[in-house]
């Protein structure tokens, strides 16, 4: 099946050469071709080109004429399975509560755990498909799901089996993590340390054993895990396989960025918070993906994080939604892009490289997902008439997908 894209305004994020990332100042560019053609090929990327060069033959041909093409966005850290909304949350945080005062009533994640380990697998597995379907609608083409609102090792099983399942049902690329250190549950309160034993001990063997999850994840913060807690259990998955992406920084720097780095982990996301000394250890550690979540504190009306100066200081960073029920009920990653310029003063072109290339690196899907490079996945999407790369981010509040395509086929 040959699919011929034709006659498109503006072809975005090319490359000739791929790239595992970009970063530092190298994220200010954005290579394309204007008044271009791509062809789509048994759900690959076969050519691309100015239209002088166009081919005449293909199975199906889309006119984008006054339209631009992207590749599809990699959303790189997502809580997208879980049971029902937390809107009582969100009237509380108007009324002047904080996140970590709800979260010591009982609230937050524990509010979702309660909920999830009521409520049938066939039951996540519905709702969470119907939001894949819509974060695919908004330009998604790759996604990375965290269980984490099971809390004990049914319902962290549970969460894992309907991530897996979800991947039979798209084309989509999905990545599964493991986030049983999420939080201590109540249960757990006076003997943390048995919580841990049973992640180390019990759950992940059977994640293990069964092939679960892609990575391990551990939320160090105050309201979460320790330093001490979050490196035994990052040391645990890797004797598994399961690489580390680690939630730090959102409202402490507390040596969550030293310790991923210690092991090696993919990505730290959220550094909503971050020191100099913390730069310094990002700097020496590259491999290690920074993954910003605007719209987190977009939600929760908290600080941002220090993007431009990261980026200045030569940092490569990812663009994601955290899409949850408590801190970021959106998938919406146009809206993502929005913030990252307005708030965190990223460049349209910072922040589609962060939202590309850079998502892609955080899953490990660089090679295949991320740009327009012949031999990658045929995963791209058609906007309606712009004017430019950077209405994107700048006309947040209008819906500019047109088309999705995934493995070369139009969804």
């Amino acid at each position: 099946m040959r699919l011929l894209i034709r006659d498109i305004k503006t072809l975005v994020q090319i490359e000739e050469r791929p790239t595992s990332m970009v970063s530092g100042s190298a994220m200010a560019d954005l290579p394309s071709i204007d008044n271009a053609f791509l062809l789509l090929e048994n759900g690959y990327i076969a050519d691309f080109g100015a239209m002088e060069n166009c081919p005449e033959y293909a199975d199906k041909i889309i006119n984008a004429s006054g339209k631009m093409v992207f590749p599809t966005w990699c959303d790189s850290h997502t809580h997208l399975v879980y049971a029902g909304s937390r809107e009582g949350e969100f009237v509380d945080r108007i009324r002047g509560l904080t996140y970590e005062e709800i979260t010591r009533r009982g609230g937050g994640i524990m509010n979702s755990a309660k909920r999830l380990r009521d409520t049938p697998a066939e039951v996540l597995l519905e709702n969470a498909y119907q939001r894949l379907l819509e974060v695919q609608s908004y330009g998604t083409g790759a996604l990375e799901i965290k269980s984490g609102y099971g809390l004990n090792l049914d319902s962290e099983l549970k969460m894992l089996r309907v991530i897996q399942r979800l991947k039979t049902m798209t084309e989509m690329t999905i990545k599964a993590t493991f986030l049983g250190a999420h939080v201590i549950p109540q249960e757990y309160k006076e003997n943390r340390t048995a919580y841990v034993d049973l992640i180390v001990d019990q759950m992940l063997p059977r994640i293990a054993e069964e092939g679960l999850a892609d990575y391990c994840d551990v939320f160090c913060e105050k309201v979460a895990f320790s330093v001490a807690e979050t490196e035994r259990i990052i040391a645990a998955g890797q004797k598994y396989g399961l690489k580390a992406k680690i939630h730090t920084n959102q409202f402490n720097s507390m040596g969550g960025i030293q310790a991923a780095a210690k092991y090696d982990a993919l990505s730290v996301d959220h550094l909503e918070v971050v020191n100099e000394e913390e730069i310094d250890c990002l700097k020496a550690n590259k491999k290690m993906m920074s993954t910003l979540l605007p719209s987190a504190p977009f939600f929760l009306n908290d600080h941002y994080p220090p993007a431009r100066k990261m980026i200045d200081a030569g940092l490569a960073v990812a663009l994601a939604t955290d899409f949850n029920p408590g801190s970021t009920p959106s998938g919406r990653m146009p809206f993502v892009l929005s913030l990252a310029c307005v708030k965190m003063k990223m460049t349209p072109e910072e922040a589609i490289n962060a939202a590309t290339i850079n998502g892609a690196y955080a899953i490990e899907e660089q090679t295949r997902l991320g740009s327009i490079t012949r031999g990658k996945l045929a995963n791209v999407f058609i906007t309606k008439p712009m004017p430019s790369v950077a209405y994107m981010p700048y006309s947040f509040g209008t819906d500019l997908i047109e088309t999705v395509i995934i493995k070369g086929k139009v969804i």
